[in-house]
């Protein structure tokens, strides 16, 4: 009985020997692209087709540095790569590293190949790029006189600034001797002083643009001291000068609108600025002449009239507040005064001499008591209008019987009913 496989093992088979076959490892396939999908991960699925026959492609996301432009369906392309089997689906397909325009396969070579020997030379590395001045007077213009690129260049930078001068050297851009025409045209206007200098033509084929992919255009570009904006072709078409120029734009038009500042959006931000500004120093007058009516109120407080007449109104609520108080004090000092006159009537001798009471003294020395006297004795008795003098006859203790009382002798003497 023969043997049997399982479907692995003879996908896994076929699979080395499509590995150990030398010319399905290194093969290069032309046809026209169709079911073209650049997938999310980065990878590019598509079919190669002829009259005869498709093959399915893949170019993983690492190999895409080998496709030079946006492949899509349609083009005639020749593909480099191997042939191999995918395992788990049984099929065969091209795993492409490098995917080239038909027809244009020898000079793409040539493109790559001076590409990687400038590059590996520094003369694209960013810290060589020099900035492009914001705002320029001239502006230099490497190109042919009679193609659309100059019109463009002269429309668009007329309408953004009028002021600016264009100065156009009239290169020969295509076929024979225009390397050395653009050369020349950059070596011209950078020896003139321009600030600017745009370097390009219009749309055309890898043929036609050729010579912005020679050498000595590119080192023209990077030996330049005047800034260099490369606008060759559209915006899908990639040369050499692209990579050496300061900056790369996608087309000639787009050049000068970089290059050439806006005079209207200049004119703009000045009206921007005049209008800030003019806030500002509003701002800062209404300030400072807030300031100046706070210092003039203040000299006006602290200057000597001012002071000499707030000191004289303070003398004079002072004197008022100390005349009221004095006024106050005097009428609480009167009514006390008065109270003390009607507290020492009460206490007075004469008042009481008045009232009726008098006033005893035996040789000089109040009579108060009976035992002090003793009958004969001369007593002085003091009443209102004078004295009297009078003779003990007797002395009793205590009050009369009848409930009248006539003190005779002591510290006074009155007679009470």
């Amino acid at each position: 009985m023969s043997n049997v496989y399982t479907v692995s093992q003879v996908n896994n088979y076929i699979k080395n020997m499509f590995t150990q076959d030398f010319m399905l490892n290194r093969i290069a396939v032309q046809g026209e692209v169709s079911n073209c999908k650049y997938h999310s991960s980065g990878h590019l699925y598509f079919s190669l087709k002829d009259g005869g026959g498709a093959i399915a492609c893949v170019m993983f996301a690492g190999q895409r540095k080998g496709l030079a432009f946006s492949m899509k369906n349609g083009d005639r392309v020749v593909v480099n790569g191997s042939v191999s089997v995918y395992e788990r689906d049984g099929r065969y397909q091209l795993y492409a590293r490098e995917i080239r325009l038909e027809g244009e396969g020898a000079l793409y070579e040539q493109f790559l190949a001076l590409k990687r020997q400038l590059e590996e030379m520094g003369m694209f590395a960013p810290e060589y790029k020099r900035p492009i001045p914001a705002y320029i007077r001239r502006l230099g213009v490497v190109t042919a006189p009679t193609g659309a690129a100059i019109q463009d260049i002269r429309n668009i930078a007329g309408r953004r600034n009028p002021y600016v001068q264009v100065i156009l050297y009239p290169a020969l851009v295509q076929g024979e001797g225009a390397a050395s025409s653009i050369v020349r045209g950059i070596e011209a206007l950078d020896e003139l002083g321009v600030d600017v200098i745009i370097v390009g033509r219009g749309g055309g084929s890898m043929e036609d643009l050729w010579a912005f992919n020679e050498e000595p255009v590119a080192r023209a570009i990077f030996q330049c001291r005047t800034p260099v904006i490369s606008a060759v072709g559209h915006e899908t078409d990639v040369t050499i000068a692209d990579f050496a120029a300061d900056l790369r734009a996608p087309t000639p038009s787009a050049a000068a609108e970089l290059a050439v500042f806006d005079i209207r959006e200049f004119q703009d931000k000045l009206d921007t600025i005049g209008a800030r500004l003019q806030t500002q120093m509003s701002g800062r007058i209404s300030r400072a002449r807030q300031m100046a009516e706070g210092y003039r109120r203040t000299l006006g407080y602290l200057s000597p009239e001012n002071q000499i007449r707030e000191k004289r109104m303070y003398l004079m609520t002072a004197e008022e507040k100390l005349s009221r108080q004095m006024e106050l004090l005097l009428q609480k000092k009167r009514h006390a005064l008065q109270l003390y006159i009607e507290r020492m009537k009460g206490l007075s001798p004469l008042e009481k001499l008045n009232q009726g009471f008098a006033y005893v003294e035996k040789d000089g020395r109040a009579v108060k008591e009976t035992g002090q006297v003793k009958e004969q004795d001369l007593l002085t008795v003091h009443v209102s209008d004078g004295r009297i003098w009078a003779r003990v006859e007797k002395t009793e203790k205590g009050g009369n019987s009848d409930g009248k009382r006539e003190d005779k002798c002591g510290g006074g003497l009155r007679t009470a009913g």
